[in-house]
């Protein structure tokens, strides 16, 4: 089984903590579509801000529409230029539990 992953690069002139609240943005926009309870579950994500990188688990309905609202919100608030993203798929076996990442490192 495969798990498909987005991998966010934040460039030196974006400013982290507007990435973060974009995050957040994107968070709440999904709990709109599918229920906190199904957020809550399914949603997996994790922003290093030293490393200025977030990685989202987009292996989920819930986790696909979080990489795209945040994609969205992102080049519209920073401009394309500002971050680059990466589709990872990373191979689990079946079975395995879903790794669950939702906190921010500082």
């Amino acid at each position: 089984m495969n798990r498909d992953i987005y991998r966010y690069e934040f460039t030196s002139d974006l400013p982290i903590d507007e990435a973060t609240e974009s995050l957040a943005l994107a968070v709440l926009t999904v709990e709109s579509l599918h229920g906190r309870t199904k957020v809550r579950l399914d949603a997996s994500f994790k922003l290093d801000l030293k490393q200025r990188t977030c990685v989202v688990d987009a292996s989920t309905d819930v986790g696909r529409d979080i990489a795209c609202v945040f994609t969205g919100y992102l080049a519209r608030e920073f401009g394309e230029r500002a971050f680059r993203v990466h589709r990872l798929t990373k191979d689990i076996a079946p079975g395995a539990p879903a790794a669950r990442a939702t906190t921010h490192e500082k």
